[in-house]
């Protein structure tokens, strides 16, 4: 390895851009220098130790520079984030430069033996970890305040300086994956491996266990549609129906954890040891020493965040969920409204509106979610939850128990309070299918069309650049840095949560429940394929052995399933009629059935 890199050494013969990073426009020449310097400066510096260069522009801008790594930077970065790798004897262990030569597929002149997504992610872990040493500010900005020990990147990024960071597509890779992933339309699982090669370990679990709910979901589809054909106006012949239900909630998500250990111990990641976690960007407090690290970092009583979360944060969700309740008996009114102007007319019209109020309830629903979610990650950020693991923690919880309330309140009113299961069946259907539409619209359909015009107007923008650069590199820089962020698969695992839950809980009044389910994960998955291959910018690749916090989620809506389906089934005509005179042994039947 060289003794010493300038950062202005454009000439580097193996330079291999692999991420970008962009900062604001002005940023002051003093910042550039250090910023750049402390990248290629050597680890016993306190520096990154990696490659940099400029990316030229046509008026000569240079706030957009090209990162990467020489292979023996990236081989020692691989041990230093515990990359875990198969051996020569088909065994998975933590790789280490020392032993790389009893890795399978390893040889020196093979560029190949880490993905380029492996590279990315070490080189966003190498710059994450550049700290302060003996600087108080950022040079040029003395407001931006730095300490012994403060990431160098999070306080660019939280003063502006530093726009955004991203890894750099593969072009050819990239378009093979598309093309075997969505470039045509098939019967067949995908092509998970290369999704993880590519994507990381994050994103291809979700595609997993998509693929997995997809088919899952085919055997009540598949009993669901004579059990509607034939029992159509039979509303309460839905014993059998919510006993498969009962049992097909729990088993599938036991499945699921055998699958996903399976794929993530091929991967590497189940075997991952867990690193320290470093304080998320966003925490902030006085200065102190971490008693675990003895480093000096900033410090928040917990008995403050404590106080937020009870005296501001729970009353706050509280007062959503009174809302939420309000607007579903405003729903109801407009039922009684509309059930009334149908007995009085009983026309074609006064039929179509009686799905009307369903129709508007399920729009105000996801209009209201998508509000609440931005009120909750206000909430839950000013709450200043020092690691990322516990916002998120803090952050799904308040958003399911909100969206539970939201989409299914009514549904459980109508069984279990007005024991309407006519309205129970078209509210369900209503609900599900106006939702679908809605989130595939707004995910899927508007991006790629706002995606689209941007292109158009960088494609012709970039082709009228007179400079010797190559224009292919400048062009694609150009295009992702305009590309929308992914920001992660929350937003996807919390649209299946809601499916999942519209399924196992009252599916046995609406077979058709699961059909609709399976069509619109089919149209999903091309649909969040296209998203992440044309639409965002390449996200950095995550390692994870699991879905996380979502796996309790999900299990957590089977135990309500289960509890819903097995009163469904005591309220149900046909179990009445086997205790005719006898309640309480009915109830205590029900129960034996739950437990």
């Amino acid at each position: 390895m060289k003794e010493t890199w300038s950062f202005l050494d454009t000439f580097e013969p193996n330079f291999r851009p692999l991420v970008v990073i962009e900062l604001a426009k002005g940023t002051k020449k003093e910042t550039i220098e250090w910023f750049t310097k402390r990248i290629v400066d050597k680890k016993a510096n306190g520096g990154a130790q990696l490659l940099i260069k400029p990316l030229v522009t046509e008026n000569g801008d240079e706030n957009i520079y090209l990162v990467g790594a020489s292979q023996l930077r990236l081989l020692l970065g691989a041990e230093t984030v515990g990359l875990v790798k198969e051996c020569n004897d088909n065994s998975m262990r933590s790789f280490t430069y020392s032993s790389r030569k009893t890795f399978k597929d390893f040889a020196d002149d093979n560029q190949n033996f880490l993905t380029m997504s492996e590279c990315q992610y070490i080189i966003k872990h190498e710059l994450e970890n550049l700290r302060a040493k003996d600087e108080k500010m950022i040079p040029g900005y003395p407001q931006a305040k730095l300490y012994p020990g403060k990431s160098i990147v999070r306080r660019l990024l939280t003063n502006g300086i530093l726009v955004q960071i991203f890894p750099l597509h593969d072009r050819e890779e990239l378009k093979k994956l598309r093309h075997t992933w969505y470039g045509r339309v098939k019967i067949g699982y995908q092509p998970l491996d290369e999704i993880r090669s590519y994507f990381g370990e994050t994103i291809a679990l979700y595609f997993g266990f998509l693929e997995y709910f997809t088919f899952a979901l085919i055997p009540m589809a598949v009993i669901g549609i004579p059990y509607y054909v034939f029992a159509w106006e039979d509303y309460d012949k839905y014993v059998m129906f919510a006993t498969f239900n009962l049992l097909w909630s729990t088993v599938i998500l036991e499945v699921w954890k055998r699958i996903c250990a399976v794929m993530t111990y091929r991967w590497g990641t189940l075997l991952m040891k867990r690193q320290f976690e470093e304080p998320r960007p966003g925490f902030h407090g006085a200065l102190g020493i971490n008693p675990v690290t003895g480093r000096e970092e900033p410090v928040y009583s917990s008995i403050k965040r404590q106080l937020r979360i009870y005296l501001v944060s729970v009353p706050f969700v509280c007062l959503c969920l009174y809302f939420s309740l309000y607007v579903m008996m405003i729903y109801f009114d407009l039922e009684h409204w509309a059930l009334d102007y149908h007995e009085e007319n009983n026309s074609t019209f006064s039929s179509l509106m009686l799905y009307v109020p369903s129709i508007i309830y399920a729009v105000v629903i996801e209009i209201m979610n998508r509000i609440y979610r931005y009120a909750a990650e206000f909430l839950t950020s000013w709450e200043n939850h020092r690691l990322e693991s516990s916002y998120q923690n803090h952050l799904i919880l308040k958003v399911l128990v909100f969206n539970f309330l939201n989409c299914f309140a009514s549904l459980f009113y109508i069984a279990f309070v007005l024991f309407d299961m006519k309205l129970l069946r078209q509210s369900l259907a209503t609900l599900l299918i106006t939702s679908q539409i809605l989130n595939q619209f707004a995910e899927s359909l508007l991006p790629y069309w706002l995606q689209k015009r941007h292109v158009k107007k960088i494609k012709k923008h970039t082709h009228s650049l007179k400079t010797e650069m190559d224009l292919s590199l400048v062009e694609q820089v150009n295009l992702e840095k305009e590309m929308g962020t992914y920001f992660g698969t929350f937003d996807d695992y919390l649209e299946l949560f809601l499916q999942f839950g519209y399924v196992s809980l009252f599916s046995c009044v609406y077979p058709l429940a699961a059909v609709f389910a399976v069509l619109n994960n089919i149209t999903e998955i091309y649909s969040d394929a296209l998203k992440m291959c044309r639409v965002y910018k390449r996200p950095f690749a995550e390692p994870t052995a699991n879905i996380g916090v979502w796996q309790l989620a999900f299990e957590t809506m089977s135990v309500i399933s289960v509890v819903t389906n097995c009163i469904l089934i005591g309220m149900s005509p046909q179990v009445n009629a086997l205790f005719p005179d006898s309640k309480m042994d009915l109830v205590l039947t029900v129960a034996l059935v739950e437990s």
